[in-house]
């Protein structure tokens, strides 16, 4: 076999040059076809012998002659080859003139052409060009995923702007709303505030796993798909060889008289080492000025944000505390379950070395097919490794380790049977099947969509009623929060950079004292008016009159509990709300403190609660 001083490398030399290796490997691998074709017509013609023998070899004299530069450099090479032939190509032509001085032939030998090379190569070829679609769907699957990367970010880049856009029409319409409904308008504004900082947070790292992942595109994983290709496409050659070694045996076995051509044969054969059509591919289809497609960098926002700086108010940094501490915690189980695969690929790297050195007597390819299946799970944990590493040092680098001395809320899906409310925004947790998040120590129960807003600051594990206590103050405090009047205005950006609005100057807005009314599912609820709710009737001990509200405009009530008087406390025994069991109730728990109760029990509600009094309006009546 030829020796070459170096071997080349398709994915350090072709760069992103899949689609024209993979057309040549599949060139080669048709080429096979073509050889086995010519065996099986070699065998009826073997049987006429010499006449017919040299019209089979000028036949594929021209077939080799039209195909000669295409399976040399490829359909498309920058450099011109020439009457330059590849090895495959030389060697093939060796064998070809073998053919024309060949006279006779026998029968068995006609056989032999069939069973022995034929079938051989009809089955090899059909495995490599298994082989090489997988290559192919794998390649477009990286594709793919860099294209989805590039179209997540520009998604990411939308949403951003249409958060920014959604801020600055949420500040409009605090300038355009009434007072009664001004609270909430600058409410909503400063919670929109949070999510464009969020989303800009969420930009920011997009950008940067997208550059990384369309940098591990570029030099890691098409150079190893190129070098897959080439791998392959030198073990069909190998294979190759091995079938004409067998060929030319069986013609030096069965034709004594031409034992000295095939003998001439058998001798070049050898020569025509694997690498040899690799390197010639390579020195006719490199490319010299290939550049990587430039980095991905933040675009502000034309309606709002103009800097790349990462957002850092307590809000934000409570955001990226939970993305750090959810990445640093699963980047050791990645780093390891990365090792292990790649040991694998190592390991599969060396038994198929082992068999092109015949060290090994396992089928090569089996082993390339299990080599692959092991390279791409590898490529799909370290996609989720780079991620996560990306994550941790785009925060760590601009807040540092903000995740130290964290105290993490231990998340639990729940599916909630009752009507319960996100303790982080106050709002309630709809859905056909309710579904949030519930803290196994705490009890902090929360959308999904809120999980990472949530502060990491879980007290430990709590019994029933402090559970209950702790449920009761986070959600006083969400209410409070969601009340706030917004502050001063900035006009600028997210950091706290900026200037005051002429808002300052408006007076405050104040709910007027609506004691007696009801915080149920529906806001607005005036509580001097009758509603009847599975034949309950509930009547206010204090009869007002509701204040007309706007259509344009609805209001959300609290609970009872938040306009409370001093007055009202000492009249607290004369305004005691009293009732009668209806139907018997029996606790299923589903929520803390529940009881049963039987029928014709009278009762005094002592602490309304807008959640549990809301479900207990079809079983008691208030008088």
């Amino acid at each position: 076999m030829a020796e070459v001083d170096i071997a080349p490398n398709f994915g350090a030399e072709l760069k992103d040059g899949f689609k024209n290796a993979n057309a040549w490997v599949g060139g080669g691998i048709q080429w096979l076809d073509d050889i086995q074709a010519f065996y099986r017509e070699r065998a009826v013609i073997e049987k006429d012998y010499s006449a017919k023998l040299a019209t089979l070899a000028k036949k594929y004299f021209d077939k080799k002659l039209k195909k000669s530069s295409s399976l040399s450099v490829g359909d498309t090479p920058t450099v011109t080859p020439g009457s330059l032939e590849s090895a495959s190509m030389t060697t093939w032509t060796v064998q070809l003139s073998t053919l024309e001085s060949r006279a006779a032939e026998h029968e068995r030998f006609s056989q032999q052409l069939v069973s022995g090379l034929s079938e051989p190569l009809k089955n090899l070829a059909a495995r490599y060009e298994d082989l090489r679609k997988q290559h192919e769907a794998y390649a477009a699957k990286l594709e793919k995923e860099r294209d989805s990367s590039y179209g997540d970010l520009k998604k990411t880049k939308g949403k951003y702007d249409s958060v920014c856009q959604e801020v600055e029409n949420k500040r409009k319409k605090i300038e355009s709303s009434f007072d009664h409904g001004k609270t909430k308008a600058q409410g909503a504004y400063v919670q929109q505030q949070a999510d464009m900082r969020n989303t800009k947070n969420t930009y920011l790292i997009t950008i940067n796993v997208t550059n990384k992942q369309k940098e591990r595109y570029y030099y890691e994983y098409v150079p190893e798909l190129l070098d897959a290709l080439q791998a392959l496409s030198e073990a069909r050659t190998a294979t190759l060889n091995n079938i004409w070694s067998a060929a030319s045996t069986i013609e030096t076995q069965t034709l004594d008289r031409s034992l000295q051509l095939m003998s001439h044969l058998s001798s070049e054969i050898p020569r025509n080492n694997p690498v040899l059509d690799s390197m010639m591919f390579v020195r006719h289809n490199a490319l010299q000025q290939w550049q990587p497609p430039a980095d991905f960098f933040f675009e502000p926002s034309p309606v709002w944000l103009d800097d790349n700086s990462m957002a850092s108010d307590p809000q934000s940094r409570t955001f990226l505390m939970n993305i750090l501490s959810k990445s640093k915690s699963s980047l050791g189980a990645l780093r390891k379950e990365c090792e292990a695969k790649r040991r694998e690929v190592d390991g599969a790297k060396r038994v198929r070395q082992a068999i092109r050195e015949g060290k090994d007597k396992r089928d090569e390819v089996e082993v390339v097919r299990s080599l692959f299946v092991h390279s791409e799970s590898l490529h799909e944990a370290e996609r989720r490794r780079v991620t996560a590493e990306v994550e941790v040092e785009t925060i760590t680098a601009v807040m540092g380790d903000i995740s130290v001395g964290m105290r993490a809320h231990r998340f639990e899906n729940k599916t909630f049977k009752i009507p319960t409310n996100c303790d982080l925004c106050s709002d309630r947790i709809w859905g056909l099947s309710a579904k949030g998040l519930s803290c196994m120590d705490c009890g902090y129960t929360c959308h999904l969509k809120c999980e990472l807003k949530v502060p990491a600051d879980c007290p430990g594990e709590l019994d029933k009623d402090a559970r209950k206590a702790a449920k009761a103050q986070r959600q006083v405090e969400a209410q409070n929060m969601a009340a706030t009047p917004a502050g001063p205005e900035m006009a600028t950006n997210g950091n706290g950079n900026g200037t005051t609005s002429h808002r300052d100057s408006l007076p405050s807005l104040q709910r007027s004292d609506t004691i007696g009314s009801m915080n149920t599912l529906s806001s607005g609820y005036a509580a001097s008016a009758h509603r009847s709710v599975s034949g309950a009737t509930v009547t206010s001990p204090v009869e007002t009159k509701p204040a007309p509200i706007s259509k344009g405009h609805r209001v959300m009530a609290p609970p009872p509990a938040a306009y409370k008087s001093a007055a009202d406390n000492d009249d607290a025994s004369s305004n005691e709300q009293k009732g009668k069991m209806l139907y018997a109730y029996t606790a299923n728990g589903d929520g803390d403190g529940e009881i049963s109760v039987a029928e014709g029990i009278d009762f005094a509600v002592v602490e309304p609660d807008g959640i549990y009094l809301a479900l207990s309006l079809s079983t008691f009546t208030f008088h």
